[in-house]
C-alpha cells in the first residue's frame, strides 16, 4: 500500500484585542515594578547624584545587578507603548460614543494621578509629571480633530493635520505626560496611515524607537485579528492602571523608609 504524505497547514498567529490589552498591561506592570520597587524603593536613586551612583555601582557588584535588572524591566515596559497607541486608535474608530469614551478616560486619568505620583515620587501630589492616561486623553482629542478633516486633500489639509499633531506634542510636553511624545506620534501614524500597512509599520517602528524595544511589539500588532470581544469587562483595564500604581507606590514607600 503506497504511503501518503500528510500535509501540514501552517497557521499564522492570531491575536485578539483582549490579548493585546493583557500583553500591554503585563509589560507595563513589569516596567512599573522596575521603576517603583527597584529604582525608587530598593536602590533609592533620588539619594544619588550621577557621579555618586556610578561610584556606588562600581564598588558594589550586587547593586549593579539590581540596577541592571531594573533597567531591563524598563526596556520590557517599552513594548507596551505601541500596543496602547494602536488600541487607542482602534477604540476611537469603533466607539459608538466618543464623548463617553473620552469622559471615561478623563475620569480615570484624574483617579490615577495620586497613585502615579506615589509610585514615581513617593508623594501624594507631584506636578513634575502626569500619568499616561493624561497622554491618552490628549491623543483622543487629537484623533477627534484629525477625524474632522479625514476627507480633505491638498497641501492645506496636510498642514492642518500637522498643526493638530504638533499641538498634541506641545501639550504632552508642557504637562510632562508619561509616554508623551512617543504615544502622540504612534497614535497619529496608526490613524493617518491606517489602511497603508507598510508605511504605517515603517513609520510606527521608527517612532517607537524612542523606547528602544518598541518595534518588537509590532509582532503582536501585525497578527491582530480585529476580534474586539473582551473576556474581561472593559473597565477592568481602566482600574488596573491606578490600582497597580497604588499598590506598588505603597510598597515602594515602605522599602524607601526601611
Amino acid at each position: 500500500m503506497p504511503k501518503t504524505r500528510r500535509l501540514t497547514a501552517w497557521r499564522l498567529p492570531s491575536v485578539t484585542a483582549d490579548g493585546l490589552k493583557i500583553f500591554a498591561c503585563i509589560t507595563m506592570l513589569i516596567q512599573s515594578i522596575g521603576i517603583t520597587i527597584i529604582e525608587k524603593g530598593i536602590i533609592n536613586l533620588d539619594q544619588y547624584t550621577q557621579q555618586e551612583l556610578s561610584e556606588a555601582l562600581a564598588d558594589d557588584g550586587q547593586l549593579m545587578v539590581i540596577a541592571g535588572t531594573g533597567s531591563v524591566m524598563q526596556l520590557i515596559g517599552g513594548l507596551s507603548v505601541p500596543v496602547f497607541a494602536y488600541l487607542l486608535v482602534e477604540g476611537f474608530r469603533h466607539t459608538s460614543d466618543f464623548r463617553k469614551y473620552l469622559l471615561s478616560m478623563f475620569v480615570f486619568a484624574v483617579i490615577s494621578e495620586i497613585p502615579y505620583d506615589l509610585a514615581n515620587s513617593q508623594k501624594l501630589v507631584d506636578w513634575n509629571s502626569q500619568n499616561a492616561l493624561v497622554t491618552m486623553c490628549i491623543c483622543l482629542l487629537m484623533l477627534y480633530f484629525l477625524d474632522l478633516f479625514k476627507e480633505g486633500k491638498g497641501v492645506g489639509v496636510i498642514l492642518l493635520r500637522a498643526v493638530i499633531v504638533l499641538c498634541a506634542v506641545v501639550w504632552v510636553t508642557v504637562l510632562v505626560a508619561s509616554y508623551g511624545l512617543c504615544m502622540v506620534l504612534l497614535t497619529a501614524v496608526f490613524y493617518l496611515f491606517y489602511s497603508r500597512n507598510v508605511l504605517k509599520t515603517v513609520l510606527g517602528m521608527a517612532a517607537s524607537l524612542l523606547y528602544v524595544t518598541g518595534p518588537l511589539s509590532f509582532y503582536g500588532i501585525w497578527f491582530y485579528n480585529e476580534e474586539r470581544k473582551d473576556r474581561l469587562p472593559k473597565y477592568v483595564y481602566y482600574i488596573f492602571y491606578p490600582a497597580h500604581l497604588l499598590l506598588l507606590g505603597i510598597i515602594g514607600c515602605y522599602l524607601q523608609a526601611a
